[in-house]
């Protein structure tokens, strides 16, 4: 198992309603609730950011697809609203994409691009079996620190902040081992193989020692 982003997407909030701050690899942007929900509107909320999201996957797909067909289709616009009906006692998300053609296209074309549409990665992710999982953690001082190293990298542990050891153990299982004693072996990959390991700790129980000057 090997996750799709090299560093995660990080979101906080404080005390003001309901402002969240969201930190990616290159930057940060606000999200925020409407009024009616006692937000003050100032970013987009979860559901328009997850239309957005799908929206942004749709289109960039399309564009992939069209530039590797080589038609003539300058841009391309798309419109999703979503909504929620019952089933019996099954509640279902309907969302609707309204794709638009600022240019003339067959209707061959058209038809085409409604399937790839279909099938963008964020569709299908969607639209596939999820598993959502929750993890929580302290954000604490720590003095108890372990060292690794190999002559070439060290790594560093922090045990008091360490959530996800069996992720590493499935992730990099020659180097982690939570039932061995010690249960890191550095010669179990190589440095770089060890070092992007410990760059997905989402914790910072993991980290790399700097190398003395």
């Amino acid at each position: 198992m090997e996750y799709i982003l090299q560093q995660p997407v990080v979101a906080s909030i404080g005390a003001e309603k309901y402002k969240c701050t969201i930190e990616w690899h290159h930057g940060k942007f606000i999200t925020d609730e409407p009024e009616f929900a006692g937000g003050k509107d100032a970013g987009p909320d979860p559901y328009t950011l997850l239309l957005s999201s799908l929206g942004a996957c749709t289109i960039t797909t399309l564009r992939m697809y069209i530039d590797r067909k080589g038609w003539d289709i300058p841009q391309i616009a798309i419109a999703l609203n979503m909504y929620f009906k019952l089933e019996g006692e099954k509640k279902i998300t309907v969302i609707d994409r309204d794709l638009n053609f600022l240019s003339p296209v067959t209707d061959e074309q058209r038809d085409r691009l409604v399937q790839i549409a279909k099938v963008c990665p964020v569709s299908k992710i969607l639209e596939g079996e999820i598993q959502v999982r929750a993890f929580a953690y302290t954000e604490t001082t720590v003095e108890d620190k372990h060292t690794y190293t190999n002559g070439e990298v060290t790594v560093q542990w922090r045990p008091e902040l360490c959530k996800h050891a069996a992720r590493c153990a499935t992730q990099l299982p020659q180097v982690f081992n939570p039932a061995a004693k010690p249960w890191v072996n550095m010669e179990g990959a190589t440095s770089k193989e060890i070092s992007d390991q410990v760059g997905r700790c989402p914790t910072g129980a993991l980290s790399m020692a700097e190398k003395k000057q």
